[in-house]
């Protein structure tokens, strides 16, 4: 290495440091890209507004399948393999790994356990239309050997170690030096890579969110924007003192963290459609036990037991008076004819434990033709799972210390 490359390094190193100090002290933001927006690299100018409305309905009907016993495991990883939910997530992140830095997007999930990407050399891999991270290259980057503390701790020895860069929106990129990442050589499965990766935001030993723990107080929050109204404007994911959600109209309810399990689940009272209350008590599952639904960024419509479900269906019959009409892409199950957009619903409530969750029209509909709106809500025989319709102009906060999630109502498009 020349002295101009050292004093290059070294440059960088200080300021990383600096960036870091200043951003973790004051807190900060990176930036979410929904894959329909028009910075995604998923974006398709040649597909209507509603065919990408149709498509993340699509990603939801196969989004379950994600957390079954095989993939919702929190210390398990096999980066020779990319599930087939994988190609079901709705946004993605910007980062960097390696020094100097090299850019990649990856899957943000938080059913996911850890930062995984496709690595130089490639013995199968997916197509990937971005350059492919090449670890020979990074000054930073080294293997762990599996007799390591952290490889022992997960049935993979495909694990490795490198400088990990966040892109903050206030303009000081963050540097995390030694952060565990796992480097894919040999990758089957039914993944498209306009994307390189996945940023795990799971409840894994080696998640984005472990991993970066108490130096940004163990906490995360996010405000989602309603992407199908406006595909220029980005939603945040936030760390450290940004974090804080409080305030008029907050409310709270008990995060439920199952061992052994990436993923975050609530526990989920009823349902009330207007006045009527609907029990959330399926027979398919123990929907009575605390943490029985999935609170996931991952899936677009909310998905209920098949019994649940129904019966909020039947309630939504009753009390809308619009006239009811088919799905054009054939894939919701209840659908309305509006007229100039507008959808004169009842507002229906989410009972979680302790946290009643008022939901708008823009998070239990969405306008899938110019005078077509369908209910977002769909049945399963997977896992309940509380989508990001639903969450949509909410400030969520995610707390590992209290091991609560607040709920604010906030307009995320100011936020």
């Amino acid at each position: 290495m020349t002295p101009y490359s050292i004093l290059s390094l070294l440059l960088l190193n200080l300021y990383c440091i600096i960036a870091l100090t200043h951003s973790l002290n004051n807190g900060f933001s990176v930036e979410l890209i929904h894959r329909d927006s028009l910075k995604s690299p998923f974006y398709n100018v040649s597909q209507t507004q509603f065919q990408r409305v149709a498509n993340a309905v699509r990603r939801s009907i196969n989004r379950p399948y994600h957390f079954n016993k095989a993939y919702d495991q929190a210390n398990t990883i096999n980066p020779t393999i990319i599930p087939n939910g994988f190609n079901s997530g709705e946004f993605l992140m910007s980062y960097s790994v390696g020094t100097p830095p090299f850019k990649l997007y990856g899957v943000l999930d938080t059913g996911s356990s850890i930062i995984w990407f496709q690595c130089i050399p490639c013995e199968n891999c997916y197509y990937q239309t971005s350059p492919i991270f090449d670890p020979s290259k990074s000054l930073t980057y080294r293997n762990l050997p599996c007799s390591s503390s952290i490889c022992q701790s997960i049935p993979s020895g495909n694990l490795s170690v490198d400088t990990l860069t966040l892109e903050s929106t206030n303009g000081y990129p963050i540097s995390f030096p030694g952060f565990v990442i796992g480097c894919g050589h040999n990758n089957i499965g039914t993944y498209q890579g306009q994307s390189s990766g996945i940023v795990g935001l799971g409840n894994g030993l080696l998640s984005l969110r472990n991993q970066l723990g108490t130096l940004v107080g163990s906490k995360f929050s996010y405000c989602l924007v309603p992407i199908f109204l406006d595909p220029n404007i980005s939603s945040k994911l936030n760390f450290g003192d940004n974090v804080v959600v409080s305030g008029y109209g907050t409310v709270s309810t008990p995060l439920v963290q199952r061992s052994g399990k990436v993923s975050y689940y609530l526990t989920l009272e009823a349902f009330s459609v207007g006045n009527n209350r609907v029990e959330f008590r399926s027979t398919s599952f123990g929907s009575s036990e605390e943490g029985n639904i999935i609170i996931d960024s991952g899936t677009t419509l909310t998905r209920l037991p098949n019994d649940v479900y129904f019966r909020v269906e039947s309630t939504v019959i009753e009390v809308v008076n619009h006239e009811r009409t088919e799905d054009p892409f054939k894939l919701s199950r209840l659908c309305y004819i509006t007229t100039s957009r507008q959808l004169e619903v009842p507002i229906i409530t989410a009972h979680f434990m302790g946290a009643d969750i008022q939901l708008n029209p823009l998070n239990t509909y969405v306008q899938v033709d110019d005078d077509v709106a369908c209910f977002d809500f769909l049945p399963t025989q997977g896992y309940p799972i509380f989508g990001n319709l639903a969450q949509q102009n909410f400030l969520i906060g995610y707390d590992f210390q209290n091991n609560v999630i607040s709920f604010k109502p906030t307009d995320c498009t100011k936020y």
